[in-house]
């Protein structure tokens, strides 16, 4: 594959791009340093058109081919911001700001696109327009949702968008897709109980929330054990039980219950919302106590689109081999706003293994550098 070995020589440099991204991490849409490089070195590679600004702090280039007879657009994304976690890993080039990292990966992405985008810059032995994105605010800020609602896709006449993730655990190199589902959608909820506070020494003239909220936990586990077909997944988790109260004698007036829903179908996403709801109120009405809920929707699921999967697999076909991609690979329960992407318009999500390592959001994670030949590879095999 000439790409793939065009791709090893670049492995330093891109490889240096990727770590000095890694020193320096931003949050969600504070990544000005991060799009002040991108947008630099798009320039730097020659890049037809750049726009700084899409989505807040997103960074848009135009890449045209030396044919148009085809007229496609195609878009490729990469996520750039960090996650709020204090790394361990011990590495030379670990993370210099104190409590923030690239626990996800999104630096290699980056500095994967930036490699992709030099070499087409380079070469343009394609026909038509690449754009490529790179976006702020994955990690629950919905960057994706703000770009498209800036217009992104009507500003430079995308078709089909296609991004891609890395993922420990599965053999460096190989991919991983599917068509319809592959991620899940990721909502919150927030209950809050109020019952009767008063001495511990006497529940009988309290409305006990500690007792009320903990049956609404246990409650809430029957949206999937009996609400949900057994053939699909879905996930309701309690992830914050908290009172307001420390005292070893008090019952205390409120508690507050936290968590998050994930689902792969709507009708999946709109059942659970529905039931924890009815769940929270109603339970804690059988207690005498009062419950409202708080339920946010949140990325929606991220569905892959029939053809652009099959394209993206054979890209990954001829840039890995056949026996390197998993076409069939079970959807998972984590969320991605390039949801917001991908109904906006056709395209597909693929990941990528980063081998044996830490897993994504985990303080002793670091992006594999010797996937970077590869992951530039798929993103140059994608365009027309």
């Amino acid at each position: 594959m000439p790409k793939i070995n065009r791709f090893a020589e670049m492995h330093a440099e891109i490889t240096a791009w990727r770590r000095d991204l890694h020193e320096n991490p931003e949050l969600l849409f504070d990544v000005e340093r991060t799009a002040g490089v991108v947008a630099d070195k798009l320039r730097e590679f020659g890049c037809d058109e750049i726009v700084t600004g899409i989505g807040r702090t997103g960074v848009v280039a135009v890449i045209k081919g030396k044919q148009n007879t085809s007229g496609k657009v195609i878009g490729m994304r990469a996520d750039m911001d960090a996650l709020p976690i204090h790394e361990t890993t011990g590495v030379a080039h670990a993370s210099k700001v104190e409590g923030k990292m690239h626990a996800c990966g999104h630096d290699g992405h980056t500095a994967m696109l930036l490699g992709a985008a030099k070499y087409l810059a380079e070469t343009r032995n394609f026909d038509g327009t690449v754009v490529v994105i790179f976006q702020p605010a994955e990690e629950g800020g919905g960057g994706g949702k703000e770009m498209v609602d800036d217009g992104m896709m009507e500003q430079f006449g995308i078709q089909e968008v296609y991004g891609m993730h890395n993922y420990p655990g599965l053999k460096l190199g190989e991919f991983a897709t599917r068509v319809g589902p592959l991620m899940a959608a990721t909502d919150t909820y927030t209950i809050h109980v109020e019952g009767l506070g008063g001495h511990a020494a006497n529940p009988a003239a309290c409305i006990d929330t500690t007792l009320v909220a903990s049956h609404i936990v246990v409650a809430l586990q029957s949206i999937v054990a009996r609400n949900t077909d057994p053939l699909e997944s879905v996930v309701i988790s309690v992830t914050s039980f908290e009172t307001e109260s420390k005292a070893y004698n008090v019952i205390p007036q409120r508690v507050e219950i936290r968590g998050t829903c994930r689902t792969l179908t709507d009708e999946n996403r709109q059942m659970a919302a529905k039931k924890v709801k009815l769940i929270a109120e109603n339970t804690a009405a059988a207690y005498g106590a009062k419950a409202t809920v708080d339920y946010e929707m949140g990325y929606p699921v991220t569905k892959n689109h029939a053809a652009q999967t099959e394209i993206a697999a054979q890209v990954a076909r001829d840039v890995a081999g056949d026996n390197m991609v998993n076409t069939d690979t079970p959807p998972v329960m984590g969320g991605e706003d390039f949801s917001y992407m991908l109904e906006s318009r056709p395209g597909a999500f693929v990941f990528v293994g980063n081998g044996d390592t830490a897993t994504l959001h985990h303080p002793d994670y670091d992006f594999n550098d010797d996937l970077i030949p590869i992951g530039c590879s798929r993103p140059v095999y994608s365009y027309p």
